[in-house]
C-alpha cells in the first residue's frame, strides 16, 4: 500500500479545461527563452565560480588570514591579555582592596548609625501618618473615583450597544452579502485561473529545461565538429610534423651553429687576450730590463708535470 500516494483530484468543470490549454501555451512560448537564458547564465556562472571566483577567494582568505588574522592573534596573546591581566592586578591592588577596607571599617560602622536615625526620625513619624492621615484619605477617593467608574462604565455599555447595533446594520450585513455574492465567486475564478498559471508555468519551466538541454547538447556536438575536432586534426597532421621538421631542419642546426660560432668566438678571445697579456710583458722587459714578468700561464689548464707521452723520455720504453 502506497502511503504517499496523493489524494485523487476532484472532477474539474468546462471553465478549468476551456483556461488551461490557451494559459499552458502562452506561459511555454514565454517561458522557454526566459529558461534558456537562464541556463546559459547558470553554466557561465558555474565556469566563472570555478577558474576566476573560487580561486580568488581562496587567494583572498590565505592574504586576510596572513594580514589580519595572525596580527590580531599576536597583538591579542602577546599584547592585550598580559596587559589585562597587569590592569587587573594594578586594580585589585589600587582600588579593590582599599575600597573593600573602607566599606568594612567605615562605611558599614557609619551605615549603622544612619540607618537608626533614620528609623526613628523618619520611618516611625511616616508610618503614623500613613495610617492615621493617609490610609483613611485614600479609601475616600477610592470609593468615589469607584462610583464614578460605574457610572462611566454604564454610559459607555450603552453607547456602546448603540454604536454595535449601527454598524452591524449599516455595515457588516452590506458587507456579508457584498462577500457572499460577488466577492466568492470572483475570487473562486481568480483562484482556477491563478491554479491553472501555476500548474503552467511549472510544466512550461520543466519541458523549456528539457528544450534548453537538447539546445546545449546540439550546440556543444556542433562546437565540437566545427571547431574541436578540426583544430586537434590540424593540431595532429599538420602543426606536429611541421613542428618536428622545423625543430629538426632548422633550430637544431641554428643551435649548433650558435654552439660553434660561441666556442670559436672564445677561442678567438682567448688568443687575443694571450697575445695582448704577452705584448704588455715584451714592451715591459724593453722598457725597464730582462727583469720583467714570467710569462702568463694559461690557469684554465692543470698546473703539474706534463702528462707522459711516445716520445717522453720518461716512459717505461725509453727510460735510461
Amino acid at each position: 500500500m502506497d502511503l504517499h500516494k496523493p489524494p485523487p483530484r476532484q472532477p474539474e468543470g468546462c471553465l478549468v479545461v476551456a483556461i488551461r490549454m490557451p494559459v499552458r501555451i502562452v506561459v511555454l512560448v514565454l517561458v522557454v527563452p526566459v529558461r534558456m537564458v537562464w541556463d546559459a547564465l547558470v553554466a557561465a556562472g558555474r565556469l566563472l565560480r570555478d577558474t576566476v571566483l573560487g580561486p580568488l577567494g581562496r587567494a583572498l582568505l590565505r592574504a586576510a588570514e596572513v594580514l589580519f588574522v595572525w596580527p590580531l592573534v599576536g597583538l591579542w596573546r602577546y599584547v592585550l591579555v598580559p596587559g589585562g591581566r597587569a590592569l587587573a592586578w594594578l586594580w585589585a591592588v589600587l582600588v579593590v582592596v582599599p575600597a573593600r577596607w573602607i566599606h568594612r571599617r567605615v562605611l558599614t560602622p557609619a551605615g549603622r548609625a544612619v540607618a537608626w536615625l533614620a528609623r526613628y526620625l523618619l520611618v516611625v513619624p511616616a508610618l503614623w501618618l500613613y495610617t492615621r492621615v493617609l490610609a483613611p484619605a485614600g479609601r475616600a477617593v477610592a470609593w468615589g473615583v469607584r462610583g464614578l467608574g460605574a457610572l462611566l462604565g454604564l454610559l459607555a455599555t450603552g453607547v456602546g450597544l448603540a454604536l454595535y447595533w449601527a454598524g452591524r446594520v449599516l455595515l457588516v450585513l452590506p458587507g456579508l452579502v457584498l462577500w457572499r455574492w460577488v466577492l466568492m465567486p470572483v475570487g473562486r475564478v481568480l483562484a482556477v485561473v491563478a491554479r491553472e498559471v501555476g500548474e503552467a508555468l511549472g510544466h512550461a519551466w520543466r519541458v523549456a529545461g528539457h528544450l534548453s538541454r537538447a539546445v546545449g547538447r546540439v550546440l556543444g556536438t556542433l562546437f565540437r565538429w566545427i571547431v574541436v575536432v578540426p583544430v586537434r586534426w590540424a593540431y595532429r597532421t599538420v602543426l606536429t610534423p611541421v613542428g618536428h621538421f622545423v625543430r629538426d631542419a632548422v633550430l637544431r642546426p641554428a643551435a649548433e651553429a650558435a654552439r660553434a660560432v660561441g666556442r670559436v668566438t672564445r677561442q678567438a678571445l682567448s688568443a687575443a687576450r694571450d697575445t695582448a697579456r704577452q705584448a704588455r710583458a715584451d714592451l715591459r722587459r724593453a722598457l725597464f730590463g730582462g727583469g720583467g714578468e714570467p710569462a702568463a700561464v694559461d690557469r684554465r689548464e692543470p698546473q703539474g708535470p706534463a702528462a707522459r707521452t711516445l716520445g717522453s723520455s720518461t716512459t717505461a720504453l725509453t727510460k735510461d
